[in-house]
């Protein structure tokens, strides 16, 4: 019963974290664990766990997403499919364990381009070409497709970091982000329900507060002014680096 409520509670403020920075499987893995998972399919039942409550957040804020770097949502979607996969696949043959080791310098990184990009760097005029070409905007949405297909741990702060600095305002980065989420875990969560060892009942439980909170958070993401959005993320991505530092 205690692992219901935990996964429930984690399932709640993930969703709701997850639609304003991202990071809400730091949150989902360690509860599946408590409720007796091993880390593979810890990892494997928040993916699906999570999955529809990134579905209607990027329903819910699609008015707010749109392309970046020149290049449009449709072909951020595609690469963002194709490279999720991947990374699905590779998760089913090879050892999580390299990534966890990467996962607080990943998210240290992004969270210093991010912060850098929009508290520090020099304002780009209206007009000016974004400042990451398409290809490189393509390269590294691919990159983050496979690394959420494969552990996904803190994929939300790397996309708002690439996206930001890809020419995008913080509040439709966020939006577009939480379209994307969804779009490269879908073929993750085919494959994953397809190989089966799926705990139905927490994956249940987890994945309706993850909706409830997913709804809360795109209404934050919505209506917070933009400097409190960028505090936030800047907050989070923060907590997120030093909270995995520790863990190791």
């Amino acid at each position: 019963m205690w692992g219901y409520i935990l996964v429930g509670v984690a399932g709640f403020l993930a969703g709701a974290q997850n639609a304003i920075a991202g990071g809400g499987s730091f949150l989902t893995f360690p509860a599946l664990l408590f409720a007796g998972l091993d880390p593979r399919a810890a990892n494997i039942n928040s993916t699906i766990a999570l999955f529809p409550s990134q579905v209607t957040m990027g329903w819910a804020g699609r008015g707010m997403a749109g392309g970046a770097a020149g290049l449009s949502l449709r072909t951020l979607f595609i690469v963002s499919v194709i490279g999720g996969a991947i990374g699905a696949v590779l998760l089913l043959e090879t050892p999580v364990s390299i990534f966890t080791h990467l996962v607080p310098w990943l998210i240290m990184f992004a969270t210093v381009v991010f912060v850098w990009g929009n508290f520090f760097a020099k304002k780009r005029e209206e007009g000016a070409p974004p400042a990451l070409p398409a290809p490189v905007a393509i390269a590294i949405q691919f990159v983050i497709a496979v690394y959420g297909g494969y552990f996904g741990g803190g994929i939300g702060i790397l996309m708002l970091a690439a996206l930001t600095a890809a020419g995008l305002a913080v509040r439709n980065a966020g939006a577009t982000k939480n379209v994307l989420s969804g779009v490269m875990n879908v073929a993750a969560v085919v494959i994953f329900v397809a190989r089966g060892h799926i705990d139905w009942g927490l994956v249940l439980d987890q994945g309706v507060t993850a909706i409830a909170g997913g709804y809360l958070g795109v209404a934050i993401l919505r209506r917070a002014p933009m400097n409190v959005l960028r505090i936030a993320v800047a907050c989070i991505g923060t907590a997120l680096t030093v909270g995995m530092f520790l863990r190791q």
